[in-house]
């Protein structure tokens, strides 16, 4: 389901490469990662649309985009019983923040997590009897990722602005590459061990925000040491709809040992190759380094103050 953006694009390239036989169900807009694959056209929020698929078969089909359980329920109703493996794509956004990290499989989920409807899903998965896994990753990054993450700090770092961080800079988060979580959602195939499993995927350290700036440093070759950071309290801002900074300002990373003891799993990319990845191969060679009117008036805002 989708196929042609971020995760899709790196999960098609490596089934594809294996010998898999992929077929894409999205909305045309985007070509596909690969040339010559089968494509079913259609939106899944439309009834009629999603029952062109009621008369193909696979053996898994995977659902990377389902965010609420009204998108991904009537795909369940279409395949159970007729596929092998069906593998969802949640997040690890469900969990209740809590005081003991990392968060590992079974913690405590918050009913009231903008991911509410990741959850629902995974609920509803355990009670239809589908053969499922549900993959929770933590902050993805790597090259063609829509989200601004790493291209945040980048966008700072390479124009030798200070770096604005909430609070104390502290705060420790978890990034994990796309391309090893793709490999993670190929390797559930086939395996037994894995149904009914839900999986924490992501980079193998937690990394605080300021360190995270720090390596994003490294990563452009810089000296860490020129870096301006400044520690901003972000309740005595009103930054109204736009986004100060990227990522929540409190801890957030995972165990992803089940993953790699019941996948044959880890992960290949350690943070400073993997923002390499993402700083030579999609911010650089997409000419976002060379752009004028990024947008800094929240940070400009938080300097002035």
């Amino acid at each position: 389901m989708g196929g042609t953006r971020f995760i899709g694009v790196y999960l098609t390239r490596q089934l594809v490469a294996l010998g898999h036989e992929v077929v894409l169900f999205n909305r045309g807009k985007k070509p596909s990662p690969v040339a010559g694959l089968k494509v079913i056209q259609g939106d899944r929020t439309v009834a009629g649309d999603l029952q062109q698929l009621a008369g193909e078969t696979f053996d898994a089909v995977f659902d990377n985009n389902g965010r609420e359980l009204s998108d991904t329920q009537p795909l369940v109703d279409i395949f159970n019983g007729k596929v092998k493996h069906f593998v969802y794509m949640s997040s690890a956004g469900v969990y209740l923040k809590s005081s003991q990290m990392p968060h590992i499989e079974g913690d405590a989920e918050d009913p009231k997590s903008r991911h509410k409807g990741k959850n629902d899903t995974e609920a509803y998965l355990k009670s239809s009897g589908i053969p499922f896994t549900s993959i929770r990753p933590t902050y993805i990054y790597g090259p063609q990722n829509y989200n601004d993450l790493d291209a945040w700090y980048f966008d700072r770092i390479l124009r030798d602005r200070p770096v604005p961080i909430p609070s104390h800079g502290q705060h420790l988060t978890q990034l994990g590459h796309c391309a090893d979580l793709a490999t993670a959602m190929i390797k559930v195939l086939g395996n037994d061990r894995a149904i009914g499993q839900i999986y924490n995927i992501s980079g193998e350290k937690a990394v605080t925000f300021d360190g995270l700036a720090e390596a994003c440093a490294v990563a452009a070759g810089k000296d860490p040491a020129s870096l301006k950071l400044v520690h901003y309290d972000p309740k005595a801002f009103d930054f109204g709809k736009k986004k100060a900074f990227p990522m929540r300002p409190q801890h957030f990373f995972c165990s992803i040992d089940r993953a790699k003891r019941d996948l044959d799993w880890a992960p290949t990319f350690d943070l400073i190759a993997g923002l390499k990845d993402s700083l030579q191969n999609d911010y650089l060679s997409s000419g976002r380094g060379d752009k004028t009117d990024i947008d800094f008036s929240t940070d400009d805002q938080i300097l002035n103050a």
